[in-house]
């Protein structure tokens, strides 16, 4: 048989598990810091509201806004890279500017192409938009490691890459500590 004490410490500990759930959930609420993403048409790739520098705060509403409203070929990005994952894959794109179009550096094939990757695009070349997940804004920024070890490649391979097509590149990239 249960005690009454053993009963009455049971519910304690369940009503305190209880009240800082609710209290976690509700500052979480209500001051937005949970929201880590925000999806960009037309693919609904998901652009960083995590970093001052690509998603500067809004002084109207307070909240993380994107430098860009949208990602197509032609998007200009007043901060390079910039920065957009597929949930769906291990890793995000790195992107550049360029005279000809939107570039993007893929870290898993450490290449630089132009955006949109092949898979974003239908059989005619226009939008396929992805379905996100179910709390995709919850995703947890990338491992600052990630943009350490990435961003100094990508910007070197994007730079070549500009090289290649006769395009002076920019003098200089963001470091990977300022988009952190």
């Amino acid at each position: 048989m249960i005690s009454k004490g053993k009963l009455s410490e049971s519910f304690l500990k369940v009503y305190v598990i209880i009240g800082l759930a609710a209290l976690l959930l509700g500052y979480a609420t209500a001051t937005g810091a949970a929201q880590y993403w925000a999806a960009l048409p037309p693919y609904n790739t998901l652009w960083p509201l995590w970093s001052p520098l690509l998603s500067p705060i809004d002084s109207a509403t307070g909240l993380p806004t994107p430098i860009v409203t949208s990602l197509t070929t032609s998007t200009k990005l007043s901060v390079q890279p910039g920065l957009t994952w597929d949930p769906y894959a291990p890793y995000p794109y790195l992107l550049y500017c360029s005279p000809l179009g939107m570039a993007y550096f893929d870290p898993y094939w450490k290449s630089v192409s132009f955006w949109p990757p092949s898979y974003l695009k239908n059989a005619v070349g226009l939008p396929s938009p992805l379905t996100l997940p179910a709390a995709y804004e919850l995703l947890p920024p990338p491992n600052p490691s990630f943009l350490l070890t990435y961003v100094p490649l990508a910007n070197t391979a994007a730079s070549n890459f500009l090289i290649s097509l006769g395009i002076v590149p920019p003098i200089t990239y963001l470091t990977a500590s300022a988009l952190i």
